[in-house]
């Protein structure tokens, strides 16, 4: 049996994300999962045996809501140990990569 740990969002925690109800909320935050998926994968490495980062829908009263999760195998030790490694150290911002898949402005915090 696999456990889903939600990785509290669309986003790294620092940055801004579409908004439940807005409009075309979810191209956009389908987008943004994606390109967190993959920064968690340039940051945290590819997913072990027994574990899988994956985009989750939940229901809300302004429609649905898209999150970042990692299921993984709690029998499987680097499993468990990858999906928490995700949600405590994962980055915090985007990542030039990142921003330039989601069509956004380069950190101004990063000196060239």
């Amino acid at each position: 049996m696999h456990e889903c740990m939600d990785l509290g969002g669309r986003t790294p925690p620092s940055e801004d994300c579409a908004q439940v109800g807005s409009e075309g909320y979810h191209d956009r935050a389908l987008r943004e999962c994606r390109a967190y998926v993959a920064l968690l994968r340039r940051v945290m490495g590819d997913e072990p045996d027994g574990a899988r980062l994956s985009v989750k829908s939940s229901p809300h009263d302004f429609g649905s809501y898209l999150t970042v999760c990692v299921f993984y195998d709690p029998a499987v030790s680097a499993a468990v140990d990858y999906a928490f490694a995700c949600e405590a150290g994962g980055p915090r911002e985007w990542d030039d990569a990142a921003r330039r898949e989601l069509g956004i402005s380069p950190n101004p915090s990063v000196e060239s």
